[in-house]
């Protein structure tokens, strides 16, 4: 057995030296181990030791300080990943996987999960299920996880070495989004959480991560990992550890992802409150969810259940609490919008050999949607903008039933996009206070309101003089903005 005592120490010395060649280290170790052995022994303290590997085998320090801003706006699905789910439906079915039998089954589990997503029906997956999945969903998943962990880098809280869990990691799509959207120079540890077989799709897409993306699959449940489900011997994960102990070995995170898993977990609020309590004292939890309202309105129930003031834990984004100890109880049917991803070619195979009665639209296995609903708790009370609404020059929307017809003052988060369809411009609004929803209408743009419109999902507005009406066939509050009515830009 190497001595990992003697690797380590040479590497930290060599390490403000010059790269760390694992030929050299072999021969200060005793035994004069074989370099490959000192090499995958450097591979796997490489996290601890802060160390990348380069591409010609030698290591060097990873630079210190958080991951910049990488501009995350994908177009389309790598190629490298739509080679390689291509492969997997050509193993499974053969090269004409489109079609006949096979392409029905695939398009058959694809009307099924759809169908069972919306009627919050219980999600099964087996090797077909998985592959239909990846065919439908992972584009947009890939898409999804990188608009989220913009909230996170803009204040520079993703470090280049990152612990990571991805709870529910299903076909990959959060994973290989995480890959891409670190900087190449980054250290990430990765571990995911998936007991179906979708495991097996994963295990498959891992293969086209880098060196430095070290991963680890535990083909177990979330609530087993967790430890929220109590039992005296584990399944084992894809090393052959017994959960608890593969739980225990890998330490705290300083990133847990719930990647559209919440709405198939018997009891959301445990396992998020298990994974909190497995992060980092500087970590986040992020958690996303389809755009559709069951899917959209379940993350927001679990968000609104975990962080309260008795708790401590924050919603660092994107529906900020502007009044302290508030916590909302209006709907919370609120999501983001991003560009559209090109088509990739799978899907379009998968489409253009579909059977369709006269009149049908093509499009129905084509999913290049990207609307996400999403929540970013962390257990340091830390917030993206620490922005809070003070009542000497606002009020709560908590108060909003004593102000109909009144002109008031709101200091509000826009929680969506333009809502109205091409009449008065209508955007959802929050403060944390809210028991209903609110949206402001806007009635006549003026330069001196509209950064209403131009203020991006998320951010922090100061509404002067909007007018208080109670709509009653939506049940909510309309809040009218027009000539009359300010708008300014508190924090984008």
């Amino acid at each position: 057995m190497i001595d990992r005592e003697a690797v380590r120490d040479n590497a930290n010395y060599l390490r403000n030296v010059r790269p760390i060649d694992p030929d050299e280290i072999a021969e200060y170790v005793e035994g004069t181990p074989h370099p490959a052995v000192v090499r995958e022994t450097l591979r796997e303290e490489a996290f601890d030791l802060r160390l990348r590997e380069r591409d010609d085998g030698t290591f060097e320090p990873v630079e210190t300080g958080p991951i910049p801003d990488p501009s995350w706006s994908p177009a389309a699905l790598p190629d490298a990943y739509s080679f390689a789910l291509e492969d997997l439906l050509v193993g499974e079915f053969g090269a004409n996987w489109h079609r006949g039998e096979s392409g029905d089954r695939l398009r058959e589990a694809v009307r099924r999960l759809k169908t069972d997503y919306l009627y919050e029906n219980d999600v099964a997956y087996d090797r077909v299920a998985a592959l239909g999945y990846a065919t439908y969903h992972l584009p947009a998943y890939y898409a999804t996880v990188g608009y989220v962990l913009d909230d996170l880098a803009e204040n520079g809280l993703l470090d280049r070495t990152l612990r990571v869990l991805d709870v529910g990691a299903g076909v990959g799509g959060p994973a290989l989004g995480i890959h891409d959207y670190l900087l190449d120079d980054a250290v990430v540890d990765y571990h995911a959480v998936e007991p179906s077989a979708a495991a097996d799709v994963l295990d498959h897409m891992l293969d086209k991560t880098g060196r430095n993306f070290r991963s680890t699959i535990h083909r177990t449940t979330a609530e087993e990992f967790l430890g929220t489900e109590g039992k005296a011997a584990g399944t084992g994960d894809a090393d052959g550890a017994v959960d608890g102990e593969a739980a225990a070995d890998a330490g705290e995170f300083d990133l847990i992802v719930f990647g559209n898993v919440l709405s198939e977990l018997d009891d959301p609020v445990a396992v998020v409150e298990a994974a909190l309590d497995r992060l980092a004292a500087d970590g986040s939890v992020v958690a996303f969810a389809p755009a559709d309202r069951n899917t959209a309105m379940g993350l927001r129930e679990v968000e609104r259940a975990v962080a309260t003031p008795e708790t401590g834990v924050s919603v660092y984004a994107p529906t900020l609490r502007l009044w302290p100890d508030s916590v909302p109880a209006d709907g919370g049917w609120s999501f983001d919008v991003a560009p559209d991803l090109d088509v990739p070619p799978f899907q379009r195979r998968l489409d253009e050999a579909a059977s369709r009665e006269a009149g049908d639209e093509p499009g129905e296995f084509v999913n290049t949607d990207v609307q996400f609903a999403y929540a970013i708790l962390r257990p340091d009370g830390r917030r993206r903008v620490d922005v809070r609404a003070s009542a000497e020059r606002c009020a709560p929307m908590a108060d909003s039933e004593s102000h109909v017809t009144d002109r008031v003052n709101l200091l509000a988060v826009k929680l969506s996009h333009d809502l109205s369809g091409g009449d008065n411009a209508l955007y959802l609004v929050g403060d944390g206070s809210q028991t209903v929803d609110h949206y402001l209408v806007c009635t006549r743009e003026t330069t001196l309101n509209r950064d209403l419109r131009e203020a991006d999902y998320g951010a922090v507005v100061f509404v002067e003089n909007g007018l208080v009406l109670w709509n009653d066939d939506e049940e909510a509050y309309n809040v009218v903005v027009d000539d009359e009515t300010v708008v300014d830009l508190v924090a984008p």
